[in-house]
């Protein structure tokens, strides 16, 4: 699997919704897959507590010299798939890790688990909690 959020499906079964091209905070490097926030109207790296999570990068971004652009999954009712060497259990509330690549114990209520893991190495499945999302 790759790193970061991958669309895993939906709660209401909809495709993947992507946003129009979004500027990118100045000097900020995203991956492909990182969790986005939107800051002042652009796109920043997700970090735990943000409130206004975008969803994840849709490809790589080098905005180190400023004027570059990305789009991101927009989805308020996706499942995303990510890396977590964790037993988790659905229902269970995580927050987004540093970095924006994966997750972490609970501190901010960002994401709930949306299955069961059965064993550790399997990726983890996500989907927001509560007023993380924003939808631009």
């Amino acid at each position: 699997m790759a790193s970061g959020f991958t669309w895993a499906g939906s709660t209401d079964e909809s495709e993947p919704i992507y946003s129009e091209p979004i500027p990118v905070k100045n000097t900020v490097v995203l991956s492909k897959g990182e969790m986005c926030n939107l800051e002042s109207g652009e796109a920043d790296a997700g970090a735990a507590a943000d409130t206004a999570l975008l969803g994840p990068a849709a490809s790589d971004v080098d905005n180190t010299s400023d004027g570059e652009y990305v789009r991101c999954i927009l989805n308020p009712n996706a499942i995303y798939a990510v890396e977590d060497n964790n037993l988790r259990t659905m229902g269970d509330i995580i927050d987004l890790a540093s970095g924006g690549m994966g997750v972490t114990t609970d501190s901010s209520h960002t994401f709930q688990v949306w299955r069961t893991k059965k064993v550790a190495s399997e990726p983890t499945l996500v989907i927001y909690n509560g007023t993380h999302f924003t939808q631009t």
